[in-house]
């Protein structure tokens, strides 16, 4: 069984990686023409598409044979296989024979997306959260199922600008329903990925401890794409937008990995107050910079360089004091498990110093360890040497 996983998600990881390299490779040497740019974007787009292809194959793979019995390694390994297919458009492009079904698989972008709502609808223990979500389920599937449709036989390509005639393409009345059938198909994949994010709120209610850390690895990649979408709006390279895009669009398989095979699980409190409190400190420092340099130029009429160098000093000198009670403050709301352990251990080490009998020493550090730690079982071993 663990054989036969391993051999088929590498084989699918495989066939991805091995026709994104080979279709951007080749565009990269032979450019399309002005006419064919838009089936093959920039080379900006064509990095978004290669991070985007590895991470959700990559970790697909990973997930399937570890876990093959949970389909969500399957549906990351299929997102990717679907986005590579679409990248192979891109070098069937480069012949003027298979042109046409070069714009026409560009709808498997949109296949790899929807693909996407049943990992979260399924995230992370494989199964729907409740019976009441399988509506959801099956119109993200009749969704696929119309785009996929109506794109093959609309009258002109849909993912392809200009319009472009599609030689299998149905004609006259017949032409215009599959077109209303591939938009409502998109519409229909939409509205069934707001819902499936939205079953996440639902479900982080009722979860348990483990499960509520599982989701909060993905809502945290999540939230981390849209900061990174909002902070790359004022960018004005777009290569630069696209790095940023893609790395942040990269950690939502690498979150589903850590979830559903738990490893370093716990560790999502800690991180989210940690980027929590650098990012407020960040954002107090700047503004103090930023304060002191229109203080000392605009009202002391200080010499620039000077009050640039002094603020600079006076913001790094408050760095350490500031970033210790913003993290504190933080890890108070966000991460109150290490919080109520570090205030524990350190109730513990005050009381230690004025601690002289053994036997309350050991009874007072093993109830520590217990209410710190909650392990299974405790044993204090002490030398008794003359």
């Amino acid at each position: 069984m663990a054989a036969a996983a391993f051999r088929r998600a590498w084989s699918i990881w495989v066939v991805s990686v091995a026709v994104t390299a080979t279709s951007l490779a080749y565009t990269l040497l032979r450019p399309l023409s002005a006419k064919l740019a838009a089936i093959g974007g920039s080379t900006a787009d064509g990095v978004v598409v290669v991070v985007f292809i590895g991470a959700f194959s990559t970790v697909g793979a990973l997930l399937a044979w570890k876990r093959p019995e949970n389909p969500i390694g399957w549906l990351l390994s299929a997102t990717g296989l679907a986005c590579a297919v679409g990248v192979f458009g891109v070098f069937l492009a480069h012949f003027p024979r298979t042109v046409t079904l070069a714009e026409w698989l560009g709808c498997m972008y949109l296949v790899g997306f929807g693909l996407c709502v049943f990992v979260v609808l399924l995230f992370p223990a494989g199964h729907l959260p409740s019976r009441r979500w399988r509506p959801v389920a099956w119109a993200a599937g009749a969704g696929l199922a119309g785009w996929v449709l109506g794109c093959a036989f609309a009258p002109t390509i849909i993912t392809y600008s200009p319009s472009v005639r599609n030689p299998v393409g149905a004609a006259g009345s017949a032409g215009d329903v599959f077109k209303v059938v591939a938009v409502g198909g998109g519409v229909l994949v939409a509205a069934a990925g707001l819902a499936a994010v939205l079953s996440l709120a639902f479900r982080y209610r009722r979860a348990g401890t483990t499960e509520r850390a599982q989701l909060k690895w993905l809502v945290y990649a999540a939230a981390v794409i849209v900061v990174a979408s909002l902070a790359a709006i004022p960018v004005a390279s777009n290569n630069l937008q696209n790095a940023i895009s893609s790395g942040a669009v990269a950690l939502v398989p690498v979150a589903i990995g850590i979830a559903v095979l738990r490893y370093r699980l716990y560790d999502i409190d800690r991180i989210i107050s940690r980027t929590l409190a650098y990012a407020i400190v960040t954002g107090l420092l700047v503004g103090v910079y930023a304060g002191l340099v229109l203080l000392a130029t605009q009202v002391l009429r200080v010499h620039t360089p000077v009050a640039v160098a002094a603020s600079t000093l006076a913001a790094a000198a408050l760095f350490n004091p500031v970033r210790r009670r913003v993290q504190n403050a933080v890890d108070r709301r966000f991460n109150r498990a290490r919080y109520d352990a570090d205030q524990t251990v350190a109730a513990f080490a005050a009381r230690l110093k004025d601690a002289v009998d053994l036997d309350s020493i050991r009874d007072d550090l093993a109830g520590v360890i217990d209410q710190a730690l909650e392990p299974s079982h405790i044993s204090v071993w002490v030398s008794h040497r003359d």
